[in-house]
């Protein structure tokens, strides 16, 4: 059996770079875990605000809408003017629109009629509408330059009639003194 002597100094080595490596990987390991932990937390919070939005809005739809089932009919226009809850020339109160629902309904309408307009606009254009729209125009230019030439004719030969009229009544026995 062979005798292995190692040096005490190598020994105190691979021991002290273990304990380092040793050190380096609880720190690593306890740094992960606080980053994991506050992300858990923010998360955590993230949840909870978001419950408790979810349970505004639950709130705010399961609360009754009252709505006005009273029909208006507009008697008069261009009256006195009246503001928000001043009496109307009649005496009642005039009702009024809340700001945000005036605007919502004022802009819902801008909307629709911008998306009607669009989807017109872009019918209107399309290639075969112009192609169609061309061919009709081509047609009507045919008809009518067609119509052209026969009204042309027709007064042509009217003028003619007129004027062979005309020579004859010039030509006839009667008209001369002879």
């Amino acid at each position: 059996m062979q005798d292995v002597s190692v040096p005490g100094w190598v020994v105190v080595a691979v021991a002290a770079g273990l304990l380092v490596l040793l050190a380096l990987l609880v720190g690593l390991l306890v740094r992960t875990r606080r980053r994991v932990a506050a992300q858990l937390e923010g998360a955590r919070t993230e949840a909870e605000a978001l419950r408790v939005q979810i349970e505004e809005i639950q709130r705010r739809l399961s609360a009754p809408t009252v709505r006005d089932e009273r029909e208006y009919v507009i008697t008069g226009v261009g009256g006195l003017e009246t503001g928000a809850g001043a009496p109307s020339p009649a005496g009642t109160e005039v009702e009024t629109v809340p700001a945000p629902v005036f605007a919502d309904i004022l802009l819902r309408e801008t909307v629709v009629q911008a998306a009607a307009l669009a989807a017109g606009l872009r019918r209107a254009l399309s290639p075969e509408v112009r192609n169609r729209i061309r061919f009709e125009m081509k047609r009507e230019v045919k008809r009518a330059r067609k119509q052209r030439k026969a009204d042309l004719r027709a007064a042509r030969r009217e003028w003619e009639a007129r004027q062979r009229a005309r020579v004859d009544l010039d030509d006839s026995p009667e008209g001369s003194a002879a």
